[in-house]
């Protein structure tokens, strides 16, 4: 274009723009940074800011409030590093794990490819103090495990099971050697872990019915039987055994590794929820692991039960991440969807929903912050986890089953991701103990009474 075709054009354009608005606007932004930002844009981005810009708002979607289930901003408890590490985990969750859940949690496969990317990070281990861990507060692990569960809770459990009860196995009851070698590899994420207590014929009972024995036969043990729903199993490079000692009747845990000719991990098929978590059946014959690879504090199931104290808290928040993100898909939809001309987020029936499951949610936050302070004071007990564990997986059943409602038919469709969470609720309620285990554990505590059947 000629000099004279631009100065023409320059005329024009000044001739339509209101000078007065145009001041208005530059005491907000900065224009020549604005007009720079826009001529870097190509044409299919400034068609998009365009029709952003020339469109007008809807009836009831005006001045519209952000979407947050932290409605008592308990994360202001935090401190600014710990702030900054948990949205830090969350837009890691949202940028890199969200695109992927769906397809993977439709097919029962897990995503390899985030292994590496979880590696910068560094939360492996977070409350553990020395080889490698952060040595963070126990609120932060529950703090990480709720944003990782507000996006998938499948992702939420394979960190859990490896950080939580492989690693916290090996922290609490491995001698100094086994720490060193194993820890931190596993805190890198180098080395991968599962846990294995749960057995095909005894689950809640699993303290007096351990069906999987152990024979020292004078230079290793010898381990048979069975372990069932073993998340990471499939491809975990150590598995944490519990097994009966045939001699004393004691139970002692076992560091596994996972070319031992006597282990096979068959992957568990056709599963409703946390279909991404690659859960196993394990099958022990005769296999064989030397002394060295006995966990050497763990001498009895009171051991075991201290690492599902220390993890039972962390399900709770998981529980609460469950909620969370199934509240915050709900109300999103709520807002954007419309029936007879109007955001259905306008309808008083909605809004109760959206308010009884605000509740319960906020319920179990402010449940799970003090829990936690708890165990970072060392006054958890073992009733102060079961509650939260029984309470929190109790209301999330609830505040999913509302997000499905809110969403209607297309509340069964993944896409929405309500569907998952509802699904994954179903796993979050049973695992790490049972309602009714964790009711009766609680009970003995307030009452003095042990109801447990002996």
């Amino acid at each position: 274009m000629s000099l004279f075709g631009k100065v023409k054009n320059t005329i024009n354009l000044l001739k339509s723009v209101d000078l007065n608005q145009l001041a208005k606007i530059s005491e907000t932004i900065d224009l020549p940074e604005a007009m720079d930002a826009l001529g870097n844009l190509d044409e299919r981005q400034l068609k998009g800011l365009m029709k952003m810009l020339k469109t007008k708002k809807k009836k009831g979607q005006h001045d519209l409030p952000p979407i947050d289930g932290d409605f008592y901003n308990l994360d202001l408890k935090l401190s600014p590093e710990q702030r900054e590490l948990q949205l830090e985990v969350r837009n890691f969750m949202e940028d890199e794990v969200k695109p992927l859940v769906n397809d993977h949690w439709n097919r029962a496969k897990f995503p390899f490819e985030i292994i590496e990317k979880f590696k910068k990070l560094n939360i492996a281990g977070i409350p553990y103090e020395g080889y490698g861990c952060p040595n963070l507060p126990f609120l932060m692990e529950g703090v990480i495990a709720q944003e990782m569960a507000r996006v998938d809770v499948s992702i939420s459990t394979f960190f859990g099971v490896h950080s939580g009860l492989a690693m916290g196995s090996i922290y609490l009851c491995g001698s100094d050697e086994q720490k060193q070698e194993w820890l931190p590899q596993m805190q890198k994420l180098e080395k991968i872990g599962a846990f294995g207590l749960t057995e095909p014929n005894v689950g809640s009972g699993v303290s007096q019915g351990m069906e999987t024995t152990c024979k020292f036969d004078g230079e290793n043990w010898i381990l048979n039987g069975q372990k069932k729903w073993i998340g990471n199993a499939t491809f975990a490079d150590v598995i944490i055994i519990w097994a009966r000692d045939e001699d004393s009747n004691k139970v002692k845990g076992f560091i596994l590794r996972k070319d031992n000719p006597g282990f096979v991990a068959e992957k568990m098929e056709d599963k409703m929820a946390l279909r991404i978590v690659q859960n196993a059946l394990i099958t022990l014959t005769d296999c064989v692991i030397p002394e060295s690879d006995r966990l050497q504090n763990a001498n009895s199931f009171r051991d075991t039960a201290k690492v599902l104290k220390m993890t039972r808290a962390g399900v709770a928040w998981q529980a609460v991440g469950c909620a969370r993100g199934a509240y915050e898909s709900a109300l999103k939809y709520s807002k954007k969807r419309e029936q007879f001309g109007r955001p259905i987020a306008s309808y008083q029936l909605i809004q109760d929903h959206l308010v009884e499951m605000l509740s319960n949610l906020t319920a179990m936050q402010t449940m799970v912050f003090r829990l936690s302070e708890l165990q970072d004071q060392e006054l958890l007990t073992d009733e102060h986890a079961s509650l939260a564990k029984v309470y929190c997986s109790m209301r999330t059943r609830d505040v999913v089953s509302r997000a499905r409602e809110v969403l209607g038919g297309n509340g069964i469709l993944l896409e929405h991701d309500v569907a998952r969470f509802v699904a994954d609720a179903e796993a979050i309620y049973s695992y790490e103990g049972t309602k009714e285990i964790n009711t009766l554990i609680v009970g003995r505590a307030i009452t003095g009474y042990s109801a447990f059947v002996n």
